[in-house]
């Protein structure tokens, strides 16, 4: 607080408000705006958006799909009566292409086998690497109750038979759900 020094003789403190910082700050708040709007208010004259059509996408035939869940609580897998849903802790089940149950060597097996007859048909590891987009991904879909290992089991296994991209593929969610 500040003295007041004038005359009376009595000291009493002053009670004002100190506007000089607000006055600085609507100040420079002023200039902000004046420069602002009008670089805002400009308007772009015959702006064309392009139209696309929308076309589905087309995988590529040599992608490799797979497919990750577990047994039930009692170990019974999807195709089985009474299978009440992938479990935390059930057994890991890893489907090659979607359709065909693997164990881990078979999945590294025949993912490699896979990954070879694409590389050969294309001429050769240099002849692919010349064009990146030739070389098959990986594109996994996993239960929304499988756990992690099951799903790190199978990137593992796949990375070390060569495929150096992998995807995740989910269901889209109903917003309206």
């Amino acid at each position: 607080m500040a003295i007041s020094a004038g005359g009376g003789g009595s000291e009493t403190p002053m009670s004002d408000i100190n506007t000089t910082p607000l006055v600085d700050v609507m100040l420079v708040l002023l200039i902000i705006f004046l420069i602002a709007v009008p670089v805002a208010i400009q308007t772009i004259e015959e702006l064309e958006i392009p139209v696309f059509e929308s076309t589905e996408s087309k995988d590529k035939v040599e992608n490799l799909l797979l497919t990750v869940t577990t047994t039930d609580s009692e170990g019974r897998t999807a195709g089985d009566p009474g299978y009440t849903g992938a479990a935390r802790d059930g057994e890991c089940r890893v489907y090659f292409n979607n359709i065909t149950p693997v164990t881990s060597q078979e999945l590294y097996d025949k993912a490699f086998e896979r990954l070879d007859n694409v590389v050969q048909r294309e001429g050769g590891i240099e002849a692919i690497m010349q064009d990146p987009e030739k070389i098959p991904q990986v594109h996994i879909r996993g239960d929304v109750d499988a756990p992690w290992r099951c799903v790190a089991g199978t990137i593992f296994n796949v990375q070390a038979a060569g495929y150096p991209t992998i995807g995740f593929i989910s269901n889209p969610v109903d917003p309206n759900a």
